[in-house]
């Protein structure tokens, strides 16, 4: 399968084997992409290492601080000089304060609320501003979401708030990129067991509740998200943009239960 074949893919959030941001890179380049990777400090550096070499080629690796706009700019700069172009970009990056998945809402502090809508939605923003102009035969931008965006699910507290931003942000930016033939979209994906996960309180509860719940009675499988950022990637989805697309089993179509 080469539906990607000769595309350039950037892809911003891998931690470890078990990132959604993995499966859907491995589906990449799977589908012929030729992939450049982001990583979020020396700490994660390693992991990224690893996975990245089992592709057996040279396969640029920049780090990354989206919080920071000189790193951003730098990134582009490097994949301009390297690529020339871009195609394809990956978001898959989120976080807040651990306290804040904690408890309630109510007590989520100022700090907390800027940190969580700064890295897990405003970056979406900025890296999307610097992979636009790269983007010269258009492109698709592809981000990750969760269902606590659109209802409320116990503990994921601000971390909701922040991707109901970051879908909201999706539609603006397929809004402001069209006319450039670059399509912005989320996948809603159902509970991984990612690194991000496990700090949300209760859960393993939360994979248990959706395998019983939903209409399919499973949890959704990491070849799956891969499966579905490659055809958000590929021309198949040419004319999809601004959507969330949800990839869970069912489960956001069930009311009661």
């Amino acid at each position: 399968m080469s539906t990607l074949k000769g595309k350039i893919g950037l892809v911003a959030g891998v931690a470890n084997k078990r990132s959604i941001a993995w499966a859907i890179a491995k589906a990449w380049k799977d589908a012929g992409a030729k992939l450049i990777f982001t990583y979020q400090g020396e700490r994660l550096k390693d992991n990224v290492e690893q996975l990245v070499g089992t592709f057996g080629e040279d396969t640029l690796m920049l780090p990354c601080d989206v919080s920071s706009d000189q790193q951003i700019d730098q990134v582009f700069a490097q994949i301009k000089e390297k690529h020339g172009k871009l195609d394809l970009l990956l978001h898959s990056i989120a976080f807040a304060p651990k306290d804040a998945l904690e408890g309630d809402f109510l007590s989520t502090s100022r700090e907390a609320f800027r940190v969580a809508h700064d890295v897990s939605a405003y970056s979406l923003v900025a890296l999307s501003r610097g992979a636009a102009p790269l983007m010269t035969d258009g492109g698709s931008i592809v981000a990750m979401s969760y269902y606590g965006a659109e209802k409320v699910v116990p503990h994921y507290n601000v971390m909701g708030v922040a991707k109901a931003s970051l879908e909201a942000s999706t539609r603006y930016l397929a809004y402001d990129l069209g006319p450039k033939k670059i399509r912005v979209n989320c996948i809603s994906a159902g509970p991984m067991n990612t690194l991000a996960a496990r700090g949300i309180s209760g859960f393993g509860a939360m994979l248990k509740h959706y395998e019983a719940n939903s209409p399919l009675k499973r949890n959704v499988l990491p070849e799956e998200l891969g499966a579905t950022g490659t055809f958000l990637a590929s021309e198949g989805s040419a004319s999809i943009t601004g959507q969330v697309l949800y990839v869970d089993s069912g489960y956001q179509i069930m009311g009661m239960y």
